[in-house]
């Protein structure tokens, strides 16, 4: 298969093309291997990814006691009544395999004096058995580790500086990507055809003023599937992390769970341990809690801060080196002072809807990572299970492309380009705002209500591809955290604070249905024709 006239300068080859350089991504590309296939990346390799920002490490029972059904058991639990039981059974039990692949691809796991893989405890794990890298360095030496591998295998052709912005249709089936260069969203874009796309684009964590994810994380890829007709799951449920180190930084710093799993513990401005008196785990506590705890006496005006000075003191650096550098360079010396936190945007439970083997709705479209929704987490992930759900549906996918026959593609597609512009920052900064104070730890419907209004308006009005995607991904969550009329696991109704049995159900929705009901609130307009012709393409 040939690439398009425009792009063939790009060196393009291969029938499959994965749109994402984390974990997800190249994972699955060196589980294609020796197939041909392209990876597409908006930054450099091991740049821009959220795994390469993961300090927690991977959740997997691989220490001594700890069994997968364990594993599965505590990922049901946390999940809040909306985890798919058989795959989370599968996702625990594959785990063992996953990080023998991950050893052999170079990642230095650490391992115990007697040379077995050293395992740590993280919040709701019933035992030790998230494996790490220099205890906050796992997420980072896996992206290296893989980004050395995948240079070094001739079958990928990796480019890097673009990012997709539509998916383009043929028969009802992906046939390919439109592609623009990074820092030139306005300029001619690029179409790649392909007869598999593999979107592994990451999650909606920039959509929110507070984050921890970077800038690549804004939900351009759930934006695109949706805008495609891909149908999508559970986007209201959104996982605050809760302890962002609150230094003025944009994304925020990440103080690892693992620290708490060592003993540190969450105070606020008046030295009090707050979280003793809501919930008997105290800090181990889900992390909905968590936050909602810290998100409190944040709101209260006491402040809230994770103090380690006794757990760890002057092991800090030794043991958490990553945290221990964003906080010196702030001014914070995290051995003998507590350090200033905040709940932060961290991960999206929800996303594309995929089967057991990461396949999407959309013909030829498959997803893996943050911006797919396996079921694995329901409501509430469990800590360290991410990295691990990556991995197990990369491989996945990788196993059902090459056993799948493939639908024949048109080597060149006809296209009807919109017009587009670079985003405007005050409207980027409308949204993100929008998202914190509306759609964010604790909701209502005023609150989603005007949020939706506002997303609908945005995705309608604005004369930029890049944020009417963004907007597009934000309506989805603003519209199903409308729908869902009670609190479960993330998602937090201030005026439903109770769980709804009846609604202890996974949804999924569509982007026409978000649509409507935006419409239903009277918020937004009709796309605009710019606006329509994208969707038609995308």
């Amino acid at each position: 298969m040939s690439s398009t006239p425009e792009f063939a300068h790009l060196g393009v080859h291969g029938d499959v093309v994965i749109v994402g350089g984390g974990l997800a991504g190249l994972f699955c590309a060196l589980k294609l291997a020796p197939r041909p296939v392209t990876v597409i990346s908006a930054a450099p390799l091991g740049e821009g990814a959220s795994t390469a920002w993961a300090q927690g490490g991977i959740a997997a029972a691989v220490g001594e006691g700890d069994s997968a059904e364990s594993h599965a058991a505590d990922t049901i639990a946390v999940g809040a009544g909306l985890v798919d039981e058989a795959v989370a059974h599968r996702l625990a039990g594959e785990a063992a395999a996953r990080i023998h692949d991950l050893l052999s691809y170079g990642v230095p796991f650490d391992r115990d004096l007697e040379g077995r893989l050293a395992v740590a405890r993280e919040a709701a794990h019933s035992a030790r058995r998230i494996v790490h890298v220099r205890g906050d360095m796992a997420g980072q030496a896996i992206i290296s580790a893989l980004t050395e591998t995948v240079r070094a295998t001739p079958s990928i052709k990796v480019i890097e500086g673009w990012f997709a912005d539509g998916l383009m249709m043929h028969d009802d089936a992906v046939a390919g990507l439109r592609l623009r260069k990074v820092g030139q969203a306005a300029g001619t874009p690029m179409h790649i055809p392909a007869r598999a796309v593999v979107l592994a684009t990451g999650g909606i964590g920039h959509l929110y003023a507070v984050t921890t994810n970077p800038i690549e994380a804004r939900g351009v890829g759930l934006a695109i599937a949706a805008r495609a007709g891909a149908r999508v799951a559970d986007p209201e449920f959104v996982q605050f992390h809760p302890t962002a180190i609150m230094v003025g930084r944009d994304p925020a710093p990440l103080a690892t769970e693992a620290l708490r799993g060592e003993g540190a513990i969450l105070i606020n401005g008046q030295g009090e341990r707050f979280m003793l008196a809501a919930h008997p785990l105290a800090e181990l506590a889900p992390r909905d809690i968590v936050a909602r705890g810290v998100f409190a006496e944040v709101a209260s005006g006491r402040g809230a801060y994770l103090d380690a000075t006794k757990a760890l003191g002057a092991h800090f650096a030794e043991h958490f080196p990553t945290v221990y550098e964003s906080c010196i360079s702030a001014g914070i010396d995290p051995a003998t002072q507590p350090i200033p936190i905040a709940p932060a945007a961290h991960y999206h439970m929800g996303g594309i809807a995929v089967d057991m083997n990461g396949r999407s709705s959309l013909r030829g479209l498959w997803a893996a990572g943050e911006v797919s929704c396996t079921g694995a987490h329901g409501a509430n992930r469990l800590a360290s299970n991410s990295l691990l759900e990556a991995v197990v549906y990369a491989a996945r996918i990788a196993e059902d492309i090459a056993g799948t026959e493939l639908s024949a593609t048109k080597s060149r597609l006809e296209t009807h380009e919109p017009a587009t512009t670079p985003i405007d920052p005050a409207q980027e900064l409308l949204l993100r705002q929008t998202m914190a104070g509306k759609v964010g730890v604790i909701r209502d419907r005023d609150g989603l209500a005007e949020a939706v209004r506002t997303f609908a308006a945005l995705e309608a009005e604005t004369t930029s591809t890049t944020l009417a995607n963004m907007a597009t991904t934000a309506l989805l969550v603003a519209t199903a955290a409308l729908a869902r009329t009670e609190s479960r696991g993330a998602h937090y109704r201030a005026d439903y604070p109770a769980e709804n049995p009846a609604q202890a159900t996974r949804t999924t929705t569509s982007l026409a249905e978000a649509r409507e009901r935006a419409a239903a609130l009277g918020g937004g307009a009709a796309p605009s024709p710019r606006l329509s012709a994208q969707s038609a393409l995308a």
